[in-house]
């Protein structure tokens, strides 16, 4: 398939919007998840543990980074060189959809991670901390059209053809 065509641009088009649709979602329920929290708090009893705090900064820090290199992994050039290679314009869009939804969905569980330790101290913020960094995480992952429509265009438009070598340089005529 031709990446410039409009079965591909409708593919991308079909499937960015699916992904956006998808991470602007959760960072919606990020959000309410907040304002539950938020709500919440005058029925939560505290509970004052030390052992959940290092638990929930260190699970949550993991997350977080986890995510940058899940994503710097999967978008790296030479795999998505690859992927256009052996699957062409469809394979390589599909990867695009299905990484951002990955990041997405471990952005949703850095969320509900703090949520559970709001729920287990009662203490919100636990789910303060963890959806600043799920919201910071689905701004990162949150996918835009026309850089899917470069690394299409880039990845699997063949390289143009190199000049031919020079003729090697012949010996002058003496006339001998």
């Amino acid at each position: 398939m031709d990446p410039t065509s409009q079965d591909a641009l409708a593919e991308i088009t079909r499937r960015h919007k699916a992904a956006a649709t998808t991470v602007l979602g959760l960072i919606v329920a990020t959000i309410l998840l907040t304002i539950v929290a938020y709500l919440g708090q005058p029925y939560f009893s505290e509970l004052e543990s030390r052992p959940i705090d290092y638990a929930f900064l260190f699970l949550v820090l993991i997350l977080g980074l986890g995510a940058v290199a899940w994503r710097r992994t999967k978008f790296n050039p030479t795999r998505l060189q690859d992927i256009a290679g052996l699957y062409g314009v469809s394979g390589l869009i599909k990867t695009f959809e299905k990484t951002t939804l990955q990041i997405a969905i471990l952005a949703a569980g850095i969320a509900g991670v703090g949520f559970v330790a709001t729920l287990m101290t009662g203490q919100e913020f636990y789910t303060y901390r963890s959806s600043a960094v799920a919201v910071l995480v689905l701004a990162y992952c949150y996918p835009t059209k026309s850089s899917w429509i470069r690394a299409v265009e880039r990845y699997t438009t063949k390289p143009e053809e190199p000049p031919p070598p020079p003729e090697p340089p012949t010996a002058p005529d003496l006339g001998m």
